[in-house]
């Protein structure tokens, strides 16, 4: 079993920064690790991944070149650093762990076996 912690979240302005960490335990050894992120009457999308060699990753459009993941094996957490934040960056964001086997789980839900209970950012214009 793998448990996935967020924390990092709050109120920012707009054009504002904020790091999210997503503490893992269990068993994450070779895990892709995923951001998703849900506002009020959406559905939850993805934002980012990185797989477990910490070599590859991957953005959604809206947040490319804002956002950063990255990983940090000593202490198993994963990061996901938003910078230039925007009111439409609202939302609820969660972890997420898993083995996705396509390009296309890779970026949905499906793809993913372990999620945490999820962190509430705020954007204000």
């Amino acid at each position: 079993q793998v448990q996935l912690v967020e924390s990092g979240g709050g109120l920012v302005q707009a054009g504002g920064s904020l790091r999210l960490s997503c503490a893992a335990s269990g068993r994450t050894f070779s895990l892709y690790s995923g951001w998703f992120r849900q506002a009020p009457g959406k559905e939850r999308e993805f934002v980012a991944a990185i797989n477990w060699g910490g070599g590859s990753t991957y953005y959604t459009n809206s947040v490319n070149g804002r956002f950063t993941i990255s990983r940090d094996y000593a202490k198993n957490t994963v990061y996901l650093q938003m910078n230039s934040l925007k009111p439409e960056d609202t939302a609820v964001y969660y972890c997420a762990a898993g083995q996705p086997r396509t390009q296309v789980q890779r970026t949905t839900r499906g793809g993913y076996d372990y999620w945490g209970q999820g962190t509430q950012v705020t954007v204000s214009s």
